[in-house]
């Protein structure tokens, strides 16, 4: 601002009145028909005697172009804004780059662009699951739906059949009908699950006994393969938790035992306390599960695949239940497997039971 005022004064001091004054004039005098002194007049009637106006001019086009230039620069910062909400509104993926006066804003829409990315690509594999949701129960329903049409057809369509053929219809298509529910059930259990909002009746709990019981409860499955239980625990092991989700924690990882362990094999379940709670394990002898198949098989809907090669087992939730439960505990639960022999290890942290 200085600089425009000095620049205002110099005009004044050096131009209308100096050099230039005098260079107006004789060029007027050399290039008219006027007199050197009609010249002057002119110069100082036109020119020189209307200092004032020629000063706020100047002072105004010194103004217009003071504003001119900031507003420039003003609208390029909002150019980059505009550019950087663009990035953001379109996804495009890319670093947002503004001049360096507008770091600070550079940063936040980065920020911004980064929470964005994280929840499109939430939003990507939520759909993704859905899909897979959509695909699997399709594929896990249908051939045991299949299965109790074709025979309910077949009794409806055949009434002269045998009684004993009869009765088999009728005992396959009960057998696939419960499938169908508990494979329905699972559905339901693992999307309430998700939901977290579950609270847990933690008691302290006889776990040597719950073992026993659950041993008992899957002696069918085991029979047909002639395979056995075995419990190595001390009779007075405790666990702390929600007794009902505890149980369905051990059974849904024994029925898996079951289903992966070779015939005439034994599935050990080894129990004991330690600092800070109790450790569970589970195992039996089976195909050894590599390393890939490790990292997913806690995933919702994962089956290996001989299981989807004979329609054994589930809808692969079992295990992914399972580690839902354990979550909510605040325990943890992982696999391991060598050398055909498969463990899972379930760790529950001791809580301090609340007092009367």
């Amino acid at each position: 601002m200085a600089g425009a005022f000095f620049g205002i004064w110099f005009l004044y001091q050096y131009v209308l009145q100096g050099r230039f004054a005098d260079g107006i004039v004789r060029f007027l005098y050399d290039f008219t028909s006027m007199t050197y002194e009609d010249a002057r007049d002119f110069y100082w009637h036109n020119i020189g005697n209307h200092f004032e106006l020629i000063f706020f001019g100047a002072i105004a086009l010194v103004f217009c172009l003071m504003f001119y230039f900031f507003l420039n620069s003003f609208t390029k910062y909002f150019q980059e804004i505009d550019d950087g909400i663009n990035a953001l509104v379109h996804h495009d993926g890319r670093q947002i780059r503004m001049s360096k006066e507008m770091a600070a804003m550079e940063e936040k829409l980065n920020s911004v662009n980064a929470t964005l990315n994280r929840q499109l690509y939430d939003i990507q594999m939520a759909e993704k699951k859905k899909d897979e949701l959509v695909l699997y129960l399709a594929h896990d329903i249908r051939t045991p739906l299949t299965s109790v049409i074709g025979y309910l057809k077949l009794l409806e369509e055949m009434p002269d059949i045998s009684k004993e053929q009869q009765d088999k219809f009728i005992h396959v298509t009960l057998d696939k009908a419960l499938r169908l529910e508990v494979l329905v059930n699972e559905f339901f259990d693992i999307t309430r699950f998700n939901r977290q909002d579950i609270e847990l009746a933690t008691t302290e709990i006889d776990l040597y006994y719950m073992l026993m019981q659950l041993s008992d409860e899957v002696y069918p499955l085991l029979a047909p393969e002639h395979k056995k239980v075995e419990i190595q625990a001390d009779e007075n092991c405790k666990v702390y938790g929600d007794a009902d989700k505890l149980a369905r924690i051990f059974n849904n990882i024994l029925k898996n035992a079951i289903a992966y362990s070779n015939p005439d094999s034994t599935i050990v379940i080894s129990a004991w306390e330690e600092p800070p709670g109790t450790v569970i394990l589970f195992s039996n002898q089976g195909q050894t599960i590599s390393p890939e198949e490790q990292q997913r098989i806690f995933d919702k809907f994962y089956r290996r695949d001989e299981a989807r090669q004979t329609n054994s087992g589930g809808a692969g939730l079992g295990l992914a239940i399972a580690k839902e439960l354990v979550d909510l505990h605040g325990g943890t639960i992982r696999v391991m497997s060598e050398n055909g022999r498969t463990t899972f290890k379930v760790c529950l942290p001791r809580r301090k039971m609340p007092t009367a």
